[in-house]
């Protein structure tokens, strides 16, 4: 039985498919837009309450919020995308909320003034204050990543996803990486897996 994932490409539903694309998990990519009040039916609300995709149905497991989507996905369909042993699940879930708590928030804003707000009306000055507001994580992020190729032990994992996918959106949009060399050959390695590159033209197909 297929995985259903309710989203569109172009939102953090992505992250999703971006996992089971790496693990080899079938999957179904129910189109749910914000838009057209997808998200607000009685169907819908009894999978996500809090009426925003992405969400997950998995048999009778329903879950929101997609990076705990990806721990799951992991822990029960991909065991070869989780980090082994206690040290390597312990810093699988550091990441993972470090990623929800301290990059996300930063890079949303850079995001929201370089893609959601119309050309006309972006302001150059707040769009270097957002940039500028990354520097702190995107430099734990660096400094984490020097003399590593994946974010945990020797092998790419689901911490690779969970961060990496939260910075796609800003990546596609070539923001300038280049002053965290380390981050930007992680972020290169990252997206050039194959399974990355569907996900990539999924969501630069998408409407």
């Amino acid at each position: 039985m297929a995985v259903k994932i309710y989203g569109i490409a172009r939102s953090r539903a992505i992250r999703n498919v971006w996992a089971c694309e790496e693990g080899g998990v079938p999957y179904e990519l129910v189109r749910t837009q914000w838009t057209d009040g997808g998200t607000k039916t009685p169907e819908f609300l009894k999978i996500n309450p809090n009426g925003a995709v992405p969400a997950m149905v998995d048999g009778d497991v329903a879950l929101f919020e997609s990076l705990a989507i990806n721990l799951y996905i992991a822990r029960n369909h991909a065991p070869g995308l989780r980090p082994a042993g206690a040290k390597g699940e312990g810093q699988l879930f550091q990441w993972t909320l470090w990623a929800a708590t301290e990059l996300e928030p930063a890079n949303g804003g850079y995001v929201m003034q370089t893609v959601y707000t119309p050309p006309e009306k972006r302001d150059p000055a707040a769009i270097k204050a957002a940039w500028e507001k990354m520097f702190k994580p995107l430099g734990v992020l660096d400094g984490h990543l020097a003399g590593r190729t994946w974010m945990i032990g020797d092998a790419f994992s689901i911490a690779d996803v969970n961060v990496a996918s939260v910075l796609l959106g800003t990546w596609s949009n070539k923001a300038d990486f280049s002053g965290w060399k380390n981050l930007h050959a992680w972020l290169d390695r990252c997206f050039a897996r194959p399974a990355a590159r569907k996900c990539i033209e999924m969501r630069a197909a998408a409407t």
